[in-house]
């Protein structure tokens, strides 16, 4: 009987070299195709997605490092310098959205008056920072990384390894990073010990979530960003998985997007706290009781992922489908049945 795998799967197993390649171009095409757009700035969706194109190609450089011999011009540390600027404009492009669209129009008039001033504060800054990726964009360093990456493309150069198939080193490549987002400390954020278990405290009102969050926030953060290594090297081998472990890619995603809206309540609270140069509750009580409120939600969604993640069977189930990919079964599944 032929073992069925999704459909996806790729049936003819490639090498670590051609899987490496085939990444790094496709992420850096991508990343590309959007510069003129970014530099022009007629479209904020542009800018996102050639931010979303660096960090990709970031994650290929970093995931297929052990293969790589790669330019040092293009390293990942040069690649995530570009990002990081890109990343201050788009991230004051975020903030202006949910300030205008989500906040503005709940607030009493005269917090929105304090709020025009705040905005037109943000569209200051998000000015410079259009002049810092423009500047970054078209400096020779960059025309150097370009350059680089698209000579390796032409004549890809790799280590020993890069003949070993790639079914039978992918739990070799992505274990390494999962391991470290289990073991993140954030995971206990908000736990307690009980019968030598660990148990999710489920009585946290909105003020306790607040002093947690305030003296601890960064755990999270800093989790956030973990999820986000993992979600991107995880993608990179979708095709050579099942339908299982997209689910945890999902899982993953969905940690990323929780704690990435604690924390932009959190930027954004910081950044009009210093605007206003006061008490925010005093100075904006509704905009700030709303901050509140999204921040309660979003934590409110991570403690249904952290429950599923304190289990250990998740996380062995989670590690069991990194074990097995979906490629080898294809290859059995063509192969002579034997009686």
């Amino acid at each position: 009987m032929n073992v069925k795998t999704s459909a996806k799967v790729k049936t003819q197993v490639k090498t670590l070299g051609d899987a490496a390649s085939g990444a790094i171009e496709k992420y850096f095409r991508k990343t590309v195709e959007h510069e003129a757009e970014v530099i022009k700035d007629k479209d904020a969706e542009e800018l996102h997605q050639m931010r979303v194109g660096l960090r990709r190609l970031r994650s290929a450089v970093t995931g297929f490092a052990p293969v790589l011999d790669w330019p040092k011009e293009a390293s990942e540390r040069k690649i995530g310098k570009v990002g990081r600027i890109l990343g201050t404009l788009r991230d004051l492009d975020v903030m202006l959205e949910s300030l205008q669209n989500r906040y503005y129009p709940n607030l009493p008039a005269d917090e929105q008056e304090v709020l025009d001033e705040a905005l037109l504060t943000l569209l200051k800054q998000r000015r410079r920072a259009l002049k810092g990726v423009r500047a970054i964009l078209e400096h020779k360093t960059y025309e150097l990384l370009k350059k680089s990456i698209e000579e390796w493309l032409d004549k890809p150069k790799f280590r020993a390894i890069e003949h070993l198939p790639i079914a039978e080193v992918l739990p070799d490549l992505l274990l390494p990073q999962v391991s470290e987002f289990f073991l993140h400390p954030a995971w206990l954020l908000g736990t307690e010990y009980e019968d030598g278990k660990v148990k999710v405290a489920d009585d946290l009102n909105e003020s306790a979530v607040e002093e947690k969050l305030a003296a601890e926030g960064t755990m999270l953060h800093d989790l956030r960003k973990q999820a986000k290594r993992v979600r991107y090297l995880m993608n990179l081998f979708g095709d050579f998985y099942g339908e299982t472990y997209e689910v945890y890619v999902e899982d993953v995603k969905a940690v990323q997007e929780c704690l990435g809206d604690i924390q932009d309540c959190e930027v954004l609270g910081e950044f009009l706290t210093d605007f206003v140069d006061r008490d925010l509750k005093k100075e904006l009580p509704k905009l700030a009781g709303l901050l509140a409120e999204n921040r309660y939600a979003a934590w409110q969604k991570w403690q249904v992922l952290q429950r599923r993640y304190l289990n250990s069977e998740i996380r062995q189930g989670f590690r069991s489908a990194l074990i097995h990919p979906a490629v080898e079964d294809a290859a059995k599944g063509d192969a002579p049945q034997q009686n």
